[in-house]
């Protein structure tokens, strides 16, 4: 079998692909180092190609270029997460596509958790004011902390990351309010979970999380009425997309309501047009996208898109198959 690295972005496969991984996979299936790009697919020599591993620059290409420049295909091993940019035409052309969206989902979670930890102490406000020398402000934050026993936290969005913020967080002591409309009841049980409408979710959280799915039905529906309803003192996470927050909304009321904070780690732009009062709303805190797989974590990714290509060819389960009825409600 004959594989091929294919992305627009080359320095990428260097930071994804551990030596480690790209021996294990020379084991299986004749693969050389070089990474090749899609004008490379495009000039012709690849129609023997059975695999292709990507990561994050994989370019799109439509079911005539797929059919006509890479006939034999069988698989693309995409190690990073969402693959909705590229996935449906290999997928209608009969192209098993994996993604790693769970090995990418893990640091998310991990991230998120420790900001839900932190929130709950207040620890952003209290940190800001406090550097500012500040103190009594600081401490006026202090006597609102809601801690982490039996505090509420609010989780949107139940899919890979969200249920693994939820497994994360069953070491504390914690009640969990989900919305996910597609999230069944026998499901939340098991997670011992209650779901519950996005109102509630504001109006009664200590910390509200976003972990939506980035489509059509998801933009903008994170909006003023909801911030409104927060609680004193509470804290709002958004790790999903920028997208789904109406941002001036989210603006205006952090401006009215300083007692609130948000923690961004996506906006929308990323990183926020210069002068956007993200940049001096004394309640929000940015981040840079840094929630997802970064450094070491990275070769998570391309571990578990090679256990994939090595269950595919014994023909045993694989676990990270995307298929067409998936990218329906996938981020």
């Amino acid at each position: 079998m004959k594989s091929i690295f294919l992305t627009q972005k080359k320095e990428n496969i260097q930071k994804v692909y551990s030596t480690d991984t790209i021996a294990e996979i020379k084991k299986y299936t004749e693969l050389d180092d070089v990474c090749y790009t899609k004008e490379d697919i495009i000039n012709g020599g690849f129609e023997d190609t059975d695999f292709i591993f990507s990561t994050w620059g994989m370019p799109p290409m439509t079911e005539e270029e797929i059919a006509k420049y890479l006939p034999n295909v069988k698989c693309v091993f995409y190690s990073a997460g969402s693959v909705q940019s590229f996935a449906r035409p290999f997928l209608n052309k009969g192209v098993k596509v994996f993604s790693a969206w769970a090995a990418n989902a893990v640091p998310v979670a991990e991230y998120t958790v420790s900001q839900i930890i932190l929130a709950n102490k207040n620890f952003y406000p209290i940190s800001h004011y406090m550097s500012k020398e500040e103190i009594s402000t600081a401490k006026e934050y202090m006597n609102h902390i809601h801690g982490n026993y039996n505090a509420k936290i609010g989780i949107i969005g139940a899919g890979m990351i969200g249920k693994l913020v939820i497994n994360m967080l069953k070491c504390f002591k914690l009640d969990i309010l989900v919305f996910d409309p597609f999230l069944p009841d026998e499901k939340a049980d098991e997670l011992g979970v209650k779901k519950c409408s996005l109102e509630e979710i504001f109006s009664t959280c200590n910390v509200v999380s976003n972990h939506l799915a980035n489509n059509e039905n998801t933009r903008g529906m994170l909006n003023k009425a909801l911030f409104e309803k927060m609680l004193p003192y509470s804290t709002f996470i958004n790790t999903g997309r920028g997208a789904q927050v109406v941002e001036a909304d989210l603006s205006d009321v952090l401006k009215d309501r300083c007692d609130l904070t948000a923690i961004l780690d996506v906006t929308l732009p990323e990183p926020p047009q210069s002068g956007h009062p993200f940049y001096t709303l004394p309640n929000c805190f940015l981040t840079t996208h840094i929630a997802g797989s970064l450094g070491y974590e990275m070769h998570r990714m391309s571990e578990y898109m090679k256990d994939e290509m090595i269950a595919y060819i014994n023909q045993k389960e694989t676990k990270y198959e995307v298929t067409l009825k998936m990218l329906e409600t996938m981020a």
